[in-house]
C-alpha cells in the first residue's frame, strides 16, 4: 500500500537561519534573500509529484532539480527521503524531519478513526503452462459471494473472492512482463506474489525470470507447487530447485511460503487461500475508506462500441459513479462502472477493481489514478500533468558511474544476457568480483538469447541497466528502453566489458560514445535502377530510416552479411531525407551487394554515452 502523501507543514520565515548543507556540484537553483522556507517532510520515501505537492512548487521546477543532480525520474517516481531533502534544499527550503516515531502514533491516531484493513492484492505469475490460469479459473469458480455465484461472464483484468467472509483481490495479468511494467512506473499494485511451479516439470528457465520479477517488486512470494496429483510429480526436487534459484522454503529455515496443490482437482487451493490470508495479517494491511480515491490503471482498452475502458484498482479512497478522474494525463468523469461479473456497480473501495466508462482517451497500463471534485479541477490536473511532463532521459553506465563517485548510489543493478548459457557463469562472477567500498555489483537477471521487453522492464524497476555479450536486443527493444530510461550496454570482447564495469564501481567511468539503434526495415522487394544499379524497397518497421546513418547493416538470418552506405532515399517520385516507422520507400545503397528480399536493414546513429 502506498504511504500517503506528507501533509505540509504552514510555512515560515526565520530572522537568522543556518546555511544548508549540499554537494559542491550541485548549486541551488535561485538564491532567496530572504531566510528559506521550513517544510516538514515525512521520514521515507515519496513519488516526485508528492514532494513537488509538499514543496508548492511546480512538479517541472522539481524534476529539473533532479535532473541537475543526475537523477532522471518522472512525475511518478519513487524517491529516497535523503533525495527529497537534498532537492528541497535546492529549492531553497530549510527542512524539518519528521521521525518515524511520531509518524507513527499520527498514523495510529489516523487509524482509530477511519482506517479499516483491506484486502490484499495478488498476483499469480509463473511458466506459461504450469498451471496458472487454472489455478485462477479454479478460485474464480470455486470461492465467490453468493450474491455473485456463477460464470465469470466478462473480464476485466482484476477480480475479488471471498473465502470465510473475507475477500481477496487477484490481478489477472498476462505474467510477469506486465507485472513489471506496472512496477517499473511506480505502480505499487501488489502485497503477494503467488509463484506458480509444477511438480512434474519444477523450475524452468522462464520461472527463474519470475523469481528475479517478482523480487523486484518487493513484496513477500508465496510459493504454489502444482500438479502434485501426477504421477511424474517430485515435490523434493522442485523445493531443492527453488533453493537453487534464491527460494528458501519455510520447512528447510526460509521464510517463503510453499503449498503444494493439484489447480485440476482444486486440492490444497483452500490452504493456499489461508497461508494468503496469513501472510496479509503479518502485512496488517490498512487503508483508509473516506475521501477522494487513488489507486491504478490495471488495463485499458478502446471498445468500439463504449469508447474507452479502464479497469482500476482503488487503493484509497472510494471511488463514486460520476466522479472525475485523472490516469496521468487522461482525464474524464466516470459515466458507468461494473464489477468483474459484468453487473453495474455505484462505488468501489479499497482493493477493489472497477471497469469505469468516460475517459476522455485510452491511459497506460500502470498509471496512478486520482478523483476528484469536479470536471473543471479534473481537466485542469491532466493539463497541468502535461505540460509538467518531462522526456525521459537514458541514464547510461557513464552517467552511473558519476553518480557512484559523487555518493549518490551504493549498487549497480545488471540485467546480463549472453548469446549462450555456457557464458553467463564465468561474466556473472567476473563482474560481481569487481565490486568495491564505493558500490557493489548486484545481478539481479541472467538469460542467454536476445535482449527482449522484458529485461528493459526489469532492469527499469531496479534502476540499473542491461548488459548484452555477443547478443542484440530484439526488435522494438531498443525504443522502449528509450522510453524506460535504460541504458543497454553491449559487448563482443569480455576484457572490455570487465574494464568498463571495474571503472564504473570505482566512479571513474569516463563518457564514450555508443552506437543506438535507430530505425530497421524489411527488404520488400528489389527493382532495378538504371545506371544508379539496384534500388531496394523496405518498409520501415520500426524508428526511422534516414541519410547519413553513422552505421548501416544488412542482417539475413540475424547475421550481419554487408554494411554498407544509403546513397538515396525515395517516396513514390520524390527524394527524401528521412522516413518514419510503417511507411514504404525505395533506397540506393552503396555497394548494394547481394541484398536479397527479405533481408533487415538496422541504422545505428553515435551517441555521447554521458
Amino acid at each position: 500500500m502506498r504511504r500517503p502523501p506528507a501533509r505540509r507543514n504552514t510555512a515560515r520565515k526565520r530572522p537568522n537561519s543556518a546555511p544548508r548543507q549540499s554537494m559542491a556540484a550541485v548549486r541551488p537553483e535561485s538564491s532567496r534573500s530572504s531566510a528559506p522556507q521550513q517544510v516538514e517532510l515525512a521520514n521515507g520515501s515519496m513519488t516526485v509529484k508528492v514532494l513537488a505537492g509538499t514543496l508548492q512548487v511546480d512538479v517541472a521546477r522539481t524534476v529539473k532539480q533532479l535532473m541537475r543532480r543526475g537523477i532522471m525520474a518522472n512525475v511518478n517516481e519513487v524517491i529516497d527521503f535523503e533525495t527529497a531533502v537534498r532537492i528541497a534544499q535546492d529549492l531553497g527550503f530549510q527542512v524539518v524531519r519528521r521521525n518515524r516515531q511520531a509518524a507513527a502514533s499520527d498514523k495510529v491516531e489516523e487509524q482509530s478513526a477511519t482506517t479499516v484493513s483491506r484486502a490484499p492484492v495478488v498476483t499469480v505469475m509463473g511458466h506459461v503452462d504450469h498451471g496458472k490460469t487454472t489455478l485462477l479459473d479454479n478460485i474464480r469458480k470455486t470461492h465467490v459471494t453468493d450474491s455473485e455465484a456463477g460464470a465469470i461472464t466478462q473480464h476485466v483484468g482484476a477480480y475479488q473472492s471471498v473465502l470465510n467472509d473475507r475477500a481477496i483481490t487477484f490481478l489477472d495479468t498476462p505474467g510477469h512482463k506486465a507485472f513489471t511494467e506496472m512496477r517499473a512506473r511506480g505502480a505499487h499494485a501488489t502485497d503477494i506474489v503467488v509463484l506458480v511451479v509444477a511438480a512434474d516439470d519444477g523450475v524452468m528457465p522462464q520461472t527463474k525470470e519470475a523469481i528475479d520479477h517478482a523480487k523486484a517488486s518487493g513484496v513477500p512470494i508465496v510459493v504454489a507447487i502444482n500438479k502434485v496429483d501426477r504421477p511424474e510429480a517430485n515435490i523434493e526436487r522442485t523445493k531443492q530447485q527453488l533453493t537453487e534459484a534464491g527460494l528458501l522454503i519455510e520447512e528447510w529455515g526460509g521464510d517463503t511460503v510453499c503449498v503444494p496443490l493439484s489447480a485440476k482437482s482444486g486440492q490444497g487451493v483452500s490452504d493456499l487461500l489461508e497461508n494468503l490470508f496469513l501472510v496479509a495479517d503479518i502485512l496488517d494491511l490498512k487503508a483508509d475508506p473516506v475521501g477522494a480515491a487513488e489507486g491504478v490503471v490495471i488495463e485499458a482498452k478502446l471498445d468500439k462500441a463504449r469508447g474507452s475502458l479502464a479497469t482500476l484498482l482503488v487503493q484509497k479512497g472510494t471511488l463514486n459513479m460520476g466522479d472525475a478522474i485523472v490516469a496521468g494525463q487522461v482525464w474524464g468523469k466516470i459515466k458507468a462502472m461494473f464489477n468483474e461479473h459484468g453487473e453495474r456497480i455505484t462505488t468501489a473501495g479499497p482493493s477493489a477493481p472497477a471497469e469505469v466508462l468516460g475517459l476522455t482517451s485510452v491511459p497506460r497500463a500502470g498509471e496512478l489514478f486520482r478523483a476528484y471534485a469536479d470536471d473543471k479541477t479534473a481537466k485542469a490536473a491532466a493539463e497541468a500533468v502535461q505540460q509538467s511532463s518531462v522526456p525521459t532521459t537514458t541514464l547510461s553506465l557513464s552517467a552511473l558511474s558519476s553518480q557512484i563517485g559523487e555518493g549518490q548510489i551504493k549498487e549497480l543493478n545488471i540485467v546480463l544476457k549472453t548469446d549462450v548459457q555456457g557464458s553467463i557463469e564465468p561474466i556473472r562472477s567476473s563482474i560481481e568480483q569487481l565490486s568495491t567500498e564505493e558500490a557493489r555489483a548486484r545481478i539481479v537477471h541472467t538469460a542467454s538469447g536476445s535482449i527482449t521487453d522484458s529485461d528493459v522492464l526489469l532492469a527499469s524497476a531496479y534502476k540499473g541497466i542491461v548488459i548484452g555479450f555477443n547478443t542484440k536486443p530484439a526488435p522494438g527493444v531498443q525504443q522502449l528502453a528509450e522510453d524506460e530510461g535504460v541504458a543497454i550496454q553491449l559487448y563482443d570482447i569480455v576484457y572490455r566489458l570487465e574494464e568498463d564495469m571495474a571503472a564504473a564501481l570505482k566512479g571513474m567511468l569516463k563518457p564514450t560514445y555508443v552506437e543506438i539503434l535507430g530505425g530497421r526495415a524489411e527488404v520488400r522487394a528489389v527493382f532495378p535502377g538504371g545506371k544508379q544499379g539496384k534500388i531496394a524497397g523496405l518498409y520501415v518497421r520500426e524508428g526511422r530510416l534516414w541519410r547519413g546513418a553513422f552505421k548501416v547493416q544488412i542482417l539475413r538470418g540475424g547475421e550481419v552479411v554487408s554494411e554498407p552506405q544509403i546513397t538515396s532515399i525515395r517516396r513514390f517520385k520524390d527524394n527524401v531525407n528521412e522516413v518514419a516507422a510503417g511507411l514504404e520507400c525505395g533506397i540506393g545503397l552503396d555497394p548494394f551487394g547481394d541484398t536479397q528480399v527479405g533481408d533487415i536493414i538496422e541504422l545505428y546513429r553515435r551517441e555521447k554515452s554521458s
